[in-house]
């Protein structure tokens, strides 16, 4: 059984964790697929549902959004798996029982990809508990109940006075979103990465200092990249190390593989090791990358420090 901090969970693809961090749900791309119908979740005492079905449509705001008021526990399964069925029945039990201090989350792998992309799952079933956001652990196959009594409370040990709980109902509801952003969202959903850039770009174009749609952009724009590269690009780029292009393909390859670090030191290296236009390049890239980035995150700010050494 796993435990919080007992080893390091399943995290998020570079490309998730950009969407997770910015202002849309790029999870939602090409997500035509939605769960099949199914009876009324049960809910708390409270009337919020403590097990929902997940897509990748709504992952951000049932998963990533929720977790900041209590820890979601991802069930990411197949139909096809008899271990998932019996899974599921139990953990939907325990979440009654939990009434609302935690929230199952169920994804069917089959038609939500993206989502087991996202977290590098091998298997089904595959738990991840996510709190404030963040993957806080994993444990995967069929386990028994006990087990799963003791690993989540060893969980909701672990986010003790840490997430906000469930609002009040007479708490004000949240102002609305900016409905500028639908045609974005609705481009995502359909797979169509140009329209959705255009979309995000028509609003940074009236209101050049809106963070979420500049988000958008730039989140868009490294998805519309890695989506032709071929399985091998970093063979490719290491049997050519001259190849400035294949370099940079490399490196999305590597972020979207979640080898962050990786990929940040092959651009660093591109820019050590070339002149003129090309290192400007490798340069204008890597700051690109970054941008998917919080500015804080260490893997971003020793990149930055490395990223000066090559350059001075």
């Amino acid at each position: 059984m796993t435990r919080p901090g007992s080893r390091p969970p399943v995290r998020p693809s570079a490309a998730a964790a950009a969407a997770m961090s910015g202002a849309v749900d790029l999870s939602a791309l090409k997500a035509k697929a939605q769960a099949a119908s199914a009876p009324p979740s049960p809910t708390a005492a409270n009337g919020l549902a403590v097990s929902v079905t997940v897509t990748e449509v709504d992952f951000e705001a049932e998963v990533l959004t929720r977790s900041n008021q209590v820890p979601v526990i991802v069930n990411l399964l197949s139909p096809r798996s008899p271990q998932s069925l019996q899974l599921t029945q139990t953990l939907e039990a325990l979440a009654v029982d939990g009434d609302g201090a935690w929230v199952l989350a169920n994804v069917d792998v089959d038609v939500n990809p993206r989502i087991a992309q996202a977290f590098g799952v091998q298997a089904v079933p595959t738990l991840v508990a996510v709190a404030a956001g963040q993957p806080l652990a994993d444990l995967q196959g069929l386990q028994p109940e006990e087990s799963l009594r003791e690993w989540l409370a060893a969980i909701a040990r672990a986010v003790e006075g840490k997430l906000t709980g469930v609002p009040n109902a007479d708490e004000p509801a949240p102002e609305p979103e900016d409905p500028r952003f639908d045609a974005a969202e609705a481009a995502l959903a359909e797979g169509d990465l140009a329209g959705a850039e255009a979309a995000f770009q028509e609003i940074v174009d009236a209101e050049p200092a809106n963070k979420q749609a500049l988000n958008g952009v730039r989140q868009v724009r490294f998805l519309a990249r890695v989506q032709g590269l071929p399985d091998d690009i970093v063979e490719q780029a290491d049997a050519e190390p001259d190849d400035v292009d294949l370099g940079l393909q490399a490196a999305d390859a590597l972020l979207y593989q979640q080898r962050t670090e990786d990929a940040f030191a092959r651009v660093v290296e591109l820019v050590r090791r070339t002149r003129d236009d090309d290192r400007a390049r490798a340069r204008a890239r890597l700051l690109e990358l970054f941008e998917l980035f919080d500015p804080a995150d260490p893997l971003v700010v020793t990149a930055r420090r490395k990223l000066a050494s090559a350059l001075y």
